[in-house]
């Protein structure tokens, strides 16, 4: 089966989508107290990206063998992700890894897009819960 995830964070939330032909599904949540305030955003893109991924699998929305692509709006996060650019961050480092070893496990066959981030469509989602937030 082929899926589209999209994800994104800041240093408050998370946030997913995943897209299996004309069905989505996604997920917008506050950080753990570990992480709330804690990490960078960018820290906080690949723990969305991380968690969105395992979420997906949890719920048997994503199986063993399926294809995924990826949709990331953010450039570095890109090429660390495709072109093995040096990570310096050890926090980014480990899921990194972490996301390897369940595309390894899963035996999922992953594509990488670099999109703006006016197209990734989970940020609607996530401008949206932000917005719902404040206003109560």
């Amino acid at each position: 089966m082929d899926h589209v995830l999209y994800s994104d964070g800041n240093a408050k939330r998370i946030s997913w989508l995943i897209q299996t032909n004309d069905s989505s599904v996604d997920q917008s949540r506050e950080h753990a107290d570990i992480y709330r305030d804690k990490i960078s955003n960018m820290q906080s893109k690949y723990v969305a990206l991380h968690i969105g991924l395992f979420w997906g699998i949890g719920i048997f929305a994503i199986r063993n063998g399926d294809h995924v692509k990826i949709k990331l709006d953010d450039k570095t996060m890109f090429e660390q992700m495709t072109d093995g650019l040096k990570i310096k961050d050890e926090f980014i480092r480990n899921r990194v890894r972490f996301i390897g070893q369940l595309i390894a496990q899963r035996k999922l066959k992953i594509e990488f897009e670099l999109i703006s981030h006016s197209d990734n469509l989970v940020n609607k989602l996530f401008d949206a819960k932000e917005i719902k937030t404040k206003n109560g």
